[in-house]
């Protein structure tokens, strides 16, 4: 077994990325305080060929020192849009036909393994690393999705949540 080379691992450029076909996931980013989860979300959502990042509320953009040295360029090749609040960014997603779920602990969530993630257009907000995602937030979208968690922390960094809803979301358009 050995490493893969940089040619082995067929990387496409930046206009090969923006030229890819996408997942269609949108992330919103709701009050997240570290501009280094921001950027690591970034990342992941380049990794995934995510359609978009929604930034909202106090969430750093780019450009940013912080961005910039976690999403190692993603912030570059992911398509990314600021909106003052999540309401705004919900709105638009709901005129452009996408179903909008909050990753929370809220009553009657659905677990990840059993969300259909095949689903077209689903966008997911993820919220402050503290309070999560704002209740009148969790009011305007169509259901909350749970990720499972057996330990005593029952909670994850919001760029950690983001890797492991992103998979899930991907994982179920696969052939």
């Amino acid at each position: 077994m050995r490493k893969l080379s940089m040619e082995e691992l067929n990387r496409k450029s930046v206009d090969e990325f923006k030229q890819s076909p996408k997942t269609p996931v949108i992330v919103v980013l709701e009050n997240i305080r570290s501009a280094y989860n921001v950027g690591s979300v970034f990342r992941t959502a380049d990794a995934f060929l995510v359609n978009a990042i929604y930034i909202c509320g106090y969430s750093a953009k780019p450009p940013h020192k912080e961005i910039k040295k976690t999403a190692l360029g993603a912030e570059e090749t992911v398509s990314w849009r600021h909106f003052k609040t999540a309401a705004e960014a919900i709105a638009e997603l709901r005129a452009t036909g996408y179903k909008v779920y909050a990753i929370e602990q809220v009553k009657d969530s659905i677990s990840l393994e059993k969300f259909d993630a095949a689903e077209n257009k689903i966008a997911v907000v993820f919220g402050n690393e503290v309070t999560g995602v704002e209740q009148s937030t969790i009011h305007l979208c169509d259901g909350s999705i749970e990720i499972p968690q057996l330990g005593m922390k029952h909670s994850l960094n919001i760029a950690t949540a983001a890797g492991v809803v992103l998979w899930e979301m991907v994982r179920a358009r696969m052939p």
